[in-house]
């Protein structure tokens, strides 16, 4: 038995609700045919479709028949709720396209039919309507190849019983035949076709059959079956578990149902399903991502409002189950990914105004129920203004929602005036640096802004080697680019048509946590548009207008006005009269009320149909940036500003002058990706490794005009809060210590020694610490500009010849010296120590980096030395610093070494003379 999923999609009113009645009537699912407009059909069961005659919610039924097993998904046709038929499509293995036998190719029809292709779902026409007036299959048939694909096949040849019939099935074997080349040779050497070879061809979407008939007289209903019957697959799925959130609704008890369709395996109840929920809080301060495990408390297999309970599904079942609390439409599990960026996006803002009685947190958690279900809604909390505004498809959706959240919650709700949602991508590509180092806190993140594709969403991608940032650091900061619509710098609207590529970043081993990076790539992100040349788009409608011939000036002359770009005018014949067709794509702004213009001026006979087409430059950018005056400075919930650590505090540096802190070179140079500065300098020794510590500025500014020192430390403060949990107490406490230690006299102070002493009372006095000299050897190296040029021609010279010079300085000194060497990158190798003269050669195990053995080593001696630690390196002084070590600059050691040398040669040079 076949076990497929089917979807039905339309225009709205082409008769989709009544194709799916007259199935479930004609294989015996139903006793009584019903009817939309006697408000009795099997799947409009809520009171709002039947009152308004239209699907509004995706429901499903079954059809069991000896030779298939079939969910019907019945999907809505109204364009203010495309979202909800586009979820749906991920789950579908074949569709049923409606096309009005009157109307023919609608605009949406076209939406659609694009939807099919980019989600690759094979399909076959029912066109409906075929008894009413007007209707000419041939005409029909000539649109359908014309408009959507030549492609589409008529397969009522199959059932004509006039005397042609062979002639016709032979001419209609050739066209299916030459689709595809190899069943063509086939098709040439057998003079025939297969049911299987006709089977595939449609489920690589090369062939599309095509039904005429009349749903609502139950005309080419049946032929329509026996041919998805016949050519229609079984998908093949493997043992691997796998599923596919398509949707989330409530029962009438309020139980949460997670809708899904079984990719792989099996599921059962009581079985414990993990995933990740990806959702944000209202402040944003969850660091980590939340693995959930939750079981499987049922499994319902849905027909219209009644359900079947089952203790199991198998894959390729489309069910309902309850147990899962966090789930999001467009989530997958097991082996399944999230879902891609959905092509159809709301274009209207607006404001939700409620009763005084009802508080903001209570409307808050209701719009969330309600998001839920439809993730569109994108419901958004306006911090500033302090609103909730909802983004919606249109007015129908307006007055769907507010009866809704009345009979849902018992709250009447009304809606402000419409705004237009615009986005904001960039022009050209740019890189931007996100630097977070408060102390005990590092992470820096340089991301690839590109423009993209109009209409692909954001997409992200990685060049950056795991030799540079290790993977489970780069996925961390992709979830951070995804988890989050941002901001873009014009006007504040959504990031859109970008790819954001990971160039490169770096972390630490004890200091770095997750929350560290989700603020270096958030800044990373909003430094790049600060320094990009950054477009803003708006929605587009594609539109087709149909006026009497005499009317076409105007229409012209009005598209122009409102910005259009639209093809050339098409003259065509409506009963006999010439009328003229005009179809291109507009600013949704500019023709939000043009359909009564129409009416107005073609007395009512003109007919315009709008259908989203997507986002495009907007045709008044300066004055849409004008009238929305967004400040991104001000904006410190997305700043670009990158915080650094010196002398054991936090201090922020604002985007602009970020490039002379950071402390990892520019990838994204001449527009090229070079990565000559981050080669494998440990096993390779690749000199140009650490060049960018060397090119770094040696003296840095700690203190800013702009900004004095409560101001960063409130700014800090702000970001714990929100990253860290911090919460008001700790804030407090935190300010009342940093006052009482900012104002205690000194006069009151009174200074003591604790002084240990012995059994016998006497004091016991520590002695003078021996002091210890730890080289970070291959930074020294890349550091002093002579041992450079000689690691040019040969390292081990250049290793030798640190060594040699380390050697002499500890003759003079009579200090220890420790020089450490990188060779962790070196397979299976245990580590190395070793006597060079008279100094300790370190090179350090497999999996262990120079500046972790020094920490390490910093940390076991600090009891008993004096530490220097001498290495350029900003990282290996920030930990080592910790532990109370002094530190050395690679121009500093050398500095040091040279005046001591010079001196001690200068003393045996006079006691020699005497």
């Amino acid at each position: 038995m076949k076990r497929i999923n089917i979807g039905i999609l339309a225009h709205v009113d082409a008769g989709k609700t009544t194709l799916s009645e007259a199935l479930l009537y004609k294989t015996g699912q139903i006793r009584k045919l019903g009817r939309v407009d006697h408000k009795d059909a099997f799947l409009d069961t809520d009171s709002m479709e039947k009152d308004r005659g239209i699907t509004i919610f995706s429901k499903q039924a079954k059809i069991k028949t000896k030779e298939m097993d079939i969910t019907l998904l019945d999907t809505p046709g109204h364009v203010d709720f495309s979202a909800e038929m586009e979820r749906t499509l991920e789950v579908l293995d074949y569709a049923i396209l409606v096309i009005s036998g009157t109307d023919k190719i609608q605009s949406h029809t076209r939406t659609v039919w694009k939807l099919l292709k980019h989600y690759n779902v094979p399909t076959f026409i029912f066109v409906n309507k075929m008894d009413l007036v007007g209707a000419n299959k041939e005409e029909v048939l000539s649109e359908l190849k014309g408009g959507l694909s030549n492609e589409c096949v008529d397969f009522s040849v199959l059932f004509d019983n006039d005397g042609a019939k062979s002639d016709k099935k032979n001419e209609w074997e050739e066209e299916i035949a030459v689709s595809d080349e190899s069943l063509l040779e086939k098709y040439m050497e057998t003079g025939a076709l297969e049911e299987k070879d006709i089977s595939k061809v449609v489920s690589q979407r090369k062939v599309f059959p095509c039904i005429f008939g009349s749903a609502l007289n139950l005309e080419g209903v049946e032929e329509l079956f026996s041919i998805i019957e016949k050519y229609t697959s079984c998908p093949k799925y493997g043992d691997e578990f796998g599923a596919r959130i398509y949707k989330i609704g409530h029962d009438v008890s309020g139980k949460r149902l997670t809708f899904l369709k079984v990719t792989g395996g099996t599921i059962k109840v009581k079985d414990l399903i993990e995933y990740t929920d990806n959702r944000r809080s209202e402040n944003e301060s969850d660091d980590t991502e939340n693995t959930i495990a939750e079981k499987i408390d049922q499994i319902r297999i849905y027909s219209g409002e009644k359900f079947e309970a089952v203790d199991e599904v198998c894959a390729g079942t489309v069910c309902a189950v309850v147990g899962l609390t966090k789930t999001q439409a467009g989530m997958g599990l097991g082996f399944e990914n999230n879902e891609r960026e959905t092509i159809l996006e709301p274009v209207l803002n607006y404001q939700i105004f409620f009763p005084d009685n009802i508080t903001k947190n209570q409307m808050l958690q209701n719009l969330r129920v309600l998001e839920e279900e439809d993730p569109k809604l994108n419901v958004v909390w306006n911090e500033e203004l302090k609103e909730i505004h909802v983004q919606l498809m249109g007015p129908v959706q307006i007055e769907v929602l507010t009866h809704l959240i009345k009979e849902r919650f018992d709250i009447s709700v009304s809606f402000g005036e419409g705004s237009i949602v615009y986005k904001e991508t960039v022009a050209k590509p740019i890189e931007g640096v996100g630097h977070f180092e408060p102390l005990r806190h590092y992470a820096e993140v340089h991301l690839l802004i590109e423009p993209g594709e109009r209409g692909s969403g954001v997409t992200v991608a990685s060049s950056c080697s795991t030799d540079i940032l290790d993977l489970n650091w780069q996925r961390l900061i992709t979830t951070h680019i995804e988890e989050k619509e941002h901001k873009g710098v014009l006007t504040g609207s959504g990031l859109t048509d970008v790819k954001i590529t990971i160039l490169t970043g770096r972390a630490h081993q004890k200091h770095t946590e997750g929350g560290d990076f989700r603020q270096a790539t958030y800044r990373a992100i909003r430094n790049g548009l600060m320094k990009a040349k950054n477009l803003l788009l708006e929605p587009y409608f594609s539109f087709e207008i149909e006026v009497p011939k005499e009317n076409i000036g105007r229409a012209l002359s009005d598209m122009e006005q409102n910005f259009a770009k639209y093809n050339s005018p098409e003259f065509i014949q409506i009963n006999g009269e010439e009328w003229t067709r005009l179809t291109g794509k507009v600013p949704v702004s500019t023709v939000t009320n043009y359909k009564s213009v129409l009416n107005e001026y073609t007395s009512g006979r003109g007919r315009i149909s709008l259908n989203l087409e997507g986002y495009d430059i907007c045709h008044n950018p300066q004055e849409v940036i004008a009238e929305r005056a967004y400040n991104p400075e001000m904006d410190l919930r997305n700043t670009a500003d990158s915080v650094f650590c010196a002398h054991g505090a936090g201090f922020v540096v604002p985007w602009a002058e970020v490039e002379n802190y950071m402390h990892l070179d520019y990838v994204y140079q001449g527009g090229e990706l070079n990565y000559s500065g981050y080669g494998d300098e440990l096993e390779n020794f690749d000199l140009q490794a650490f060049t960018a510590l060397s090119k770094r500025k040696e003296e840095e500014k700690r203190k800013f005009e702009k900004m004095n020192s409560y101001e960063v430390d409130a700014q800090l403060q702000s970001i714990y809060q929100r990253e860290f949990g911090m919460n008001k107490d700790d804030m407090l406490d935190y300010e009342r210590k940093k006052w009482m230690k900012k104002n205690k006299s000194d006069d009151n102070k009174v200074s003591t020694v604790k002084v240990k002493k012995d059994r016998h009372g006497n004091p016991i006095y520590k002695k003078n610490k021996e002091q210890i000299l730890i080289v970070d050897g291959y930074n020294i190296i890349f550091g002093w500009p002579d041992l450079y040029e000689l690691a040019n021609t040969n390292m081990d010279s250049a290793r030798d010849k640190l060594l040699d010079e380390l050697a002499n300085y500890q003759g003079f000194k009579h200090c220890e010296i420790i020089v450490v060497f990188d060779a962790y990158k070196n397979k299976n190798n245990p580590g190395k120590h070793n006597m060079y003269h008279n100094i300790n050669v370190v090179y350090t195990k497999e999996d262990e980096k120079a500046d972790t053995y020094i920490e390490r080593k910093v940390n076991e001696l600090k009891d008993k030395y004096n530490i220097t630690v001498a290495s350029s390196d900003g990282l290996v002084q920030l930990t080592t610093m910790k532990f109370g070590a002094l530190r050395l600059s690679a121009r500093l050691l050398k500095e040091e070494i040279e005046a001591v040398c010079c001196n001690g040669m200068e003393q045996y040079r006079g006691s020699s003379n005497e």
